[in-house]
Order: C-alpha cells, then structure tokens, then sequence
C-alpha cells in the first residue's frame, strides 16, 4: 500500500460501520500531529439482539414432499453499518460547503469504504486525496499516523 500524502492541515476521515473519527493533521506530511475534530459513533447491537422474530418459512414442495425453506432475514446489524456510512457522507458534505476542509483522505473498512463512497456528494469527492481501505478506528493516533505515512 502506498501512502497517501496527508500534508498540512489535510483531514483524515478514520471510520468502520459504528466509529469515526474526524482527523486534521496540524503536522506535515514527513511528521504528521493528528488531532481529533470530531467523534461519531453508533450504537449498533448484533443482528440477533435486533431481530424480533425468527425467520419465517415456506414450503416448497407441495403436499407430497413437505419440504421447508427458510427466508432470508433482513440483516439490522448491516443495514445499521450502512445507515451509518451515509450519515457520514452528509455529515462531510456540510463540512465541505462550510469549508472546513479542503483536503481530505478516507480510510475505511472495506465494505464501510465503499459504502461511503456511494453517497460521496461531488463537493466532497473533489477533495479526497486518498483511499486506504482499513480498518484503523480503535488505533491510538500515533500508530494511525505511523501507518498512513510508512
């Protein structure tokens, strides 16, 4: 994985489906000082807490073959994780046109970073300068910075 140059004042987005952080760095590139601008995070219990019921089923087979085929479930749990994906996207849409930053990296879980990169609105896309599909959230800052800028 290549680093991406997070330079002066660059923000860094660190974020999985329940956590992120909103980074700025008030370092440079070679040596970066994070600062943490802002926290979200999520409650969001297993699937099995959330569902209320058990998954329903059918039978296929007619009255001379009584086989029973389970439904598929809606996952709570993953649409949460989703959910939570897009908040983020307008939470850094409203940053951008209040020009908080002008920079910004994302570094995502991977199926958190490309959720999030769906519901990117343009003014934001523009100013991303890096993509690093990992999961840092529950990382101090300092081995966050080391990570993105070995």
């Amino acid at each position: 994985m290549d680093p991406v140059e997070i330079g002066y004042q660059t923000w860094v987005l660190v974020a999985d489906g329940e956590k992120a952080l909103f980074l700025k760095n008030l370092g440079d590139a070679e040596l970066p000082n994070f600062e943490i601008q802002r926290v979200e995070e999520q409650e969001n219990p297993s699937d099995a807490e959330q569902s209320a019921n058990r998954r329903g089923r059918a039978g296929d087979g007619g009255a001379s073959n009584p086989h029973r085929s389970a439904f598929e479930d809606t996952d709570w749990h993953e649409l949460a994780k989703d959910r939570f994906a897009s908040d983020l996207a307008d939470i850094l849409y409203k940053m951008a046109i209040r020009h908080r930053f002008e920079r910004i990296a994302l570094v995502a879980s991977p199926s958190t970073l490309g959720e999030l990169r769906d519901h990117l609105h343009k003014e934001v896309a523009d100013r991303v300068v890096g993509e690093i599909p990992k999961d840092l959230t529950n990382h101090p800052l300092g081995k966050i910075e080391d990570i993105l800028t070995h």
